[in-house]
């Protein structure tokens, strides 16, 4: 029997469960909410009371397959959120505006959506509860239970009381927090890619040209790069956020502030949105560090979403990634407790999973950063990823397929010996 969830009171002195997940954002909720539906007993600790605030907001069309897999894909298009049809980019040597769409390659989704977070988040985590997770919200964890070198389960506080959690499997979605990773393992920066990211909101903007409406527009300037995202349709509402390396910022040079005005009067399309808008939010800002986890997986625990690694936010994969990543965590959380002779081997192939991916964005966006080629350049580096030249020989396409998270959900997660295995599709009858 599922257990009832609770959402702001602890559970008691010591509690079981088939899985903990501390953290209940994309990677956390999805993570339990598939392997809830495999029939498994999933507890859902989350530091904060949603909603809550998150940047994050535009997401890309690899991550669509597993929502409708969770059941959730019509909720999200009843609350209308603005569709993402697709980038403007403004980048490279040449400073003309480009265009590409997801439609321009064969599947099932040509668009996406951009998401206000607190209501984004709090639906994939209600919609985990409603199949039957277990949540407990305001909940702080303190340590893994170690036993023998092997997690065995968390110590939480919540409504007053310590908790011992015990479980099979531990799975770390706390985010870049990295509450249970930060003590099991160690991180490897990309030191290339220390940026700060500062943002705010703007409203009556303006529209792209060209029909390019629901497009998210990246632009390069001297010092960094801009996106500018269409969050609110009625309001006409951008999220307007600027990265910079975090060497911009250096004592007795330009604030930050200064940095982000001298961009957008250096910009040619962003600065044309804004004519006119106004602010209507104090400004933002958070570190921007690439960086992956040395280890995502150990005796009794695995790591997901940023968790496990995080990468420059430039396509806006992030919240792709997390939830391919969960996807894939469950797969190999649903092996191990099924099958535990195949445990080993669905455990490595996640962990490779999980470093090819970031390895690969990382690569890629450390080449685009070069702004001395141009966009046949970077559709032509997207094409020889994985084995584009043979699924995409036109390098355009290649490149949608790259900014789309098809590569990811096509290349990145797949288990070897999943055809003849079923176990390590997580699809086993119970």
């Amino acid at each position: 029997m599922k257990q009832p969830y609770a959402t702001q009171k602890g559970l008691g002195m010591a509690v079981e469960f088939d899985v903990v997940v501390v953290g209940g954002g994309p990677a956390g909720a999805t993570t339990a909410g598939l392997l809830a539906q495999r029939g498994h007993r999933v507890l859902v600790l989350e530091r904060e009371l949603f909603p809550r605030y998150h940047i994050g907001e535009s997401l890309i069309t690899g991550m669509l397959s597993v929502f409708d897999e969770l059941g959730v894909t019509e909720r999200l298009e009843r609350v209308g959120f603005p569709r993402k049809n697709g980038l403007s980019i403004v980048w490279g040597k040449n400073r003309d505006l480009w265009n590409v769409n997801f439609a321009e390659i064969d599947g099932p989704y040509d668009y996406s959506f951009h998401v206000r977070r607190a209501e984004f988040d709090e639906i994939l985590l209600d919609h985990a509860r409603e199949l039957g997770v277990t949540v407990v919200e305001e909940a702080t964890v303190k340590e893994p239970l170690l036993e023998n070198g092997r997690v065995t389960g968390v110590r939480y506080e919540a409504g007053g009381e310590t908790t011992e959690a015990r479980a099979p499997l531990v799975v770390d979605a706390s985010g870049q927090s990295r509450v249970l990773s930060r003590k099991l393992t160690t991180i490897e920066w990309a030191e290339d890619l220390r940026n700060l990211a500062y943002w705010t909101y703007f409203e009556d903007t303006a529209d792209l040209p060209d029909g390019q409406l629901g497009n998210i527009l990246v632009e390069r300037v001297s010092h960094g790069w801009f996106w500018a995202i269409p969050v609110e349709t009625e309001t006409r509402r951008l999220s307007v956020g600027y990265v910079t390396p975090t060497a911009s910022l250096v004592s007795g040079g330009p604030s930050i502030d200064e940095l982000y005005e001298a961009g957008v009067a250096e910009s040619k399309q962003l600065k044309r949105l804004l004519l006119g808008a106004k602010r209507v939010a104090e400004f933002r800002s958070t570190r921007d560090w690439s960086y992956r986890s040395a280890a995502v997986t150990g005796p009794g625990w695995l790591s997901t979403g940023d968790a496990s690694g995080f990468i420059d936010p430039l396509f806006s994969g992030g919240v792709c990634l997390a939830v391919l990543g969960a996807d894939a965590a469950a797969k190999a959380v649903d092996t191990v407790l099924r099958r535990p002779d195949l445990a080993d081997r669905a455990l490595a192939a996640y962990a490779a999973g999980v470093h090819n991916m970031v390895s690969s964005f990382l690569d890629y966006v450390r080449f685009f950063y070069d702004p001395t080629r141009d966009r046949e350049d970077y559709f032509e580096q997207a094409r020889s990823m994985a084995d584009f030249n043979e699924r995409y020989p036109n390098a355009r396409e290649a490149f949608v397929a790259v900014i789309s998270g098809r590569l990811a959900m096509s290349e990145l997660f797949r288990i070897p010996g999943a055809e003849e295995e079923p176990a390590l599709t997580g699809t086993v009858e119970p």
